[in-house]
Formats: structure tokens, sequence, C-alpha cells
């Protein structure tokens, strides 16, 4: 689903520490469509050899440089503060930024990267990068990633996809192009009045308890979920049902583009039933699919749903909203002690092969693993690279906060099943669309993203 359009800007800089605004977080609602919509990429703008200008040296100690560095980007992630934050830090370093509406960036992005004039930081889309790589107009990080010690500093599912290889037809696997700046979880939003009026007491703690509160909320005349069938957040429930009850070293490989994964595995086929027998029981309605996720998440707000499948880029919103009304949760897996998977992306950044100034760029991507940055990116509604930094009064952010540092600490960070393919959310979107309608079957499904993933793939 294309975020809502914008009008483009150059060198935004919007209020240090605001909330995000509740149109942006219903863009980043599409399974985190900043970083992690797989867009098809155009042939870089420059042609020529692959370039491989990865410093011999490498430095960590910019205090005596002095450099103005461009950084490209899309919509609202946190880049503003991000970089005053930076910039207070290194006064003789100046960063410039350049806004791009998100439905123009993979072209825009994958032009300039490519020409002469290359932004020295560019925002990280992997449908940019399989043509970015290749060409060699992506720093490979690794010399930097060895220097500063990202490897402690940066948690590991959170780097997975922005290693690839050479080609950049495998993610998870080769060299590192780029470092996270924010990360975002996809989990379970509950009316915690509604849950006590249905006879709940606690949180669900397994996928059957979760059944339970579905039923008790049917049988008490309460919509189960609110489900925004029309974008995205149909598929957002069978992509947490995914994390609940599959194989995530399966899922994984088959997301990364690992030869000879599938998607149409046991686990997937029982997720993909879960939630086919929701729609058989009437918690998710057949209406979804004409419901748009922003109409979803008022239904929500209004009190006329209990559960509320998305992401932390809801959460401002649904405070300000709802109050103590809304809580958070994964969504529970078979048992109370099952380690916690959930899906989630990075708003992420990459260093351009041209950049006169790589040790300053790479500073600014170190900067972002801080305990500094990690407040600005609680403030303006992600979840922080420091898993450690407390989020304390805060409320429901803190309820986020505390069920991500959980499953980042534990390596349950997975992707979002978009990232498989340029158009797999083509497939994803109509498709969950068709298990709601009943105009399809689970294996049907599982099949058209199988063949979707082997046309990409081979």
């Amino acid at each position: 689903m294309p975020p809502e359009e914008k009008t483009p800007s150059q060198e935004s800089k919007p209020p240090r520490g605001r909330a995000l605004r509740p149109a942006v977080l219903s863009a980043l609602g599409s399974a985190a469509a900043l970083t992690l919509t797989a867009c098809a990429a155009l042939p870089g703008g420059s042609g020529g050899p692959p370039q491989d200008n990865t410093p011999d040296e490498v430095s960590t100690d910019i205090s005596g440089v002095s450099a103005t560095l461009t950084l490209a980007y899309t919509d609202d992630p946190p880049s503003s503060e991000l970089v005053e934050g930076f910039t207070d830090q290194y006064p003789d370093v100046s960063v410039e930024l350049r806004q791009t509406p998100f439905t123009d960036y993979v072209k825009t992005i994958t032009l300039s990267m490519s020409s002469d004039d290359a932004p020295d930081i560019a925002q990280y889309n992997p449908g940019a990068m399989r043509s970015l790589v290749p060409g060699g107009h992506i720093l490979n990080l690794d010399p930097y990633a060895e220097a500063y010690g990202w490897e402690e500093s940066f948690p590991s599912a959170a780097l997975e996809p922005l290693q690839s290889d050479e080609e950049a037809s495998e993610f998870a696997t080769g060299s590192l192009y780029a470092a996270p700046g924010a990360l975002s979880v996809l989990g379970v939003f509950y009316n915690t009045e509604l849950l006590e009026e249905v006879g709940v007491e606690e949180p669900p703690a397994t996928l059957d308890d979760f059944e339970d509160a579905l039923a008790r909320a049917d049988e008490a005349g309460v919509a189960p979920l609110s489900v925004g069938g029309l974008e995205v957040g149909g598929f957002q429930i069978w992509n947490a049902l995914l994390n609940s009850l599959g194989d995530h070293t399966e899922y994984k490989d088959w997301v990364y583009g690992a030869a000879g994964s599938s998607i149409e595995t046991d686990a997937a086929a029982e997720a993909t039933d879960t939630f086919s027998r929701w729609v058989d029981e009437g918690y998710v309605t057949e209406g979804a699919n004409a419901t748009s996720d922003d109409d979803a998440r008022a239904e929500f707000v209004a009190g006329d749903s209990l559960f509320l499948v998305t992401g932390n880029w809801a959460a401002f919103e649904l405070e300000a909203e709802m109050g103590d009304d809304a809580g958070f949760m994964l969504m529970p897996g078979r048992t109370a002690d099952q380690a916690p998977v959930a899906s989630g992306a990075s708003v992420a950044y990459a260093v351009s092969s041209s950049t006169e100034h790589p040790d300053a760029a790479a500073a600014f991507l170190d900067w972002l693993s801080s305990a500094e940055a990690a407040r600005i990116q609680l403030d303006t509604g992600f979840m922080p690279v420091d898993t450690q930094v407390p989020a304390e009064g805060r409320g429901l952010l803190d309820e986020v906060n505390a069920g991500f540092a959980e499953v980042a600490d534990n390596d349950g960070i997975v992707p979002f099943p978009d990232y498989a393919t340029p158009g797999m959310i083509d497939q994803l979107t109509p498709g969950v669309q068709g298990l709601i309608s009943g105009s399809s079957t689970p294996e049907e499904f599982l099949a058209s993203l199988q063949a979707e993933w082997e046309g990409h793939h081979g």
C-alpha cells in the first residue's frame, strides 16, 4: 500500500522531539513501509563498472574533521532530530537534509546515488539497493562495523537485513551496507476496559488464551478485531500468526532469498489455517476488505473492538486518544514461556561510495546506537536502537518498548514478509483479501507467494 501523498520539501526540519502526526503513523503502518516495502529498483543512472571505494584505513576519531554531509530520506523518520543531536556533539560537521516523498523515493534515490552528485548518506531501501550495491554505489561498511564494534552496539536482528551479497540477491549474508537509525515492531494493541468487560482478567499469555478472548468478545457482541483488509491490516494479522507459529529459521531463509527456500511449510500452513478459521468464526469479517487501516484504527480508538494488530508506529495516537484504555503485547505463542518472535524493521542509513567524508558519515551511523540517540528515537515514536534505554513514564510506549526489548534481546526480530521480493506486497494484500472473502484457500494463498518468490529468485 502506498503511503499518503506528501508535498516534496527540501531540507525539511520539523521541530525536535515532536510526536509523529497520525497521518504519518498511518503511512508507517504499511508493514513499516519506510524501509521494508520491496520496490522495483531502476538501473543506476551513471552506468560504468562497479566502484570499490571502501577506505583502506578508517578512523573512528572525527574530532578534527570539518565536513558538510548531505542526507537523503523519505517521509518522516526521526532524521531531523537525530541530525541535530549528532551535530550538537560534533559542531564541526553539518548535515543538510533532502526529503523525497515515499512514492518517488526508490526511483529518486537510485538515480541520485548513482550520479556524480550523490548524497553522502541515504535512507536505506532494499528495492534501491538491488542495483546500487552491485553497481558499487553504496559503501561496504564492514571496516567501520569492526572498528566501532557494531555487532555489540546494534541488535544483531537489526543488522541482518542490511547485509547482502555483492549482487544484492540474498540478504542476511555477505557485507554490511547500512546501519539502523530507529526500529519498529509488530504486535497487538488491546482495549483494557473491553478486556475486563468480556471477562478476561489478564492479557492473553498463549495463543489459545488469545483465541478464547476473541470468542468471549464475539459472544459479548464486541468486535474481536479491527482489520484494515483494504490495505495491510489483514496480512499483518497473518504475519503476526506466522511469527507466533512459524519455524523462524525457514521463514528468514525464505525472506532473505536463500536458495531452495519455501513458504509452503507446515508452520506457514498452520498460521494460514488459523487466520482462515478466525474468518470462519466471524472474528475477521468479510467487511474488513472494505476497511482501510485508518478506519480500522479509528474503530479501535472508538472502543468498537477488542484487539488491533499493528506496529509501534500507532502507539502515540492510541495513547493520545485512549489513555490507559490502550495496552500492548506481542502476539502470544503456543506456550507462555515460548521465546518471543515478532516482525520488525529499521529506518536505516547507507553511505555513498563517492562521499569525500566517509569517516564522518560512519560516525553519524555509529551515533545512532548511542543512548542520546535512543532518547530521540523514543521521542519520535520509534523503538530505540539501544534497547537498554528505559521508557518509564511514557505510558503505552513503555509497554511497546518493553515488548520490543524482550524480542530484540532474544534475537527474535524477524523481517516483514514483503521484504522477500520487490513484488511480494502485491501478492500479500490481495492474497489475504482472498482468504477473508473466501475466494481463495490457504493452499492457494501460500502457492501464490511461493510463485512470486520463485519468479524473482529462480
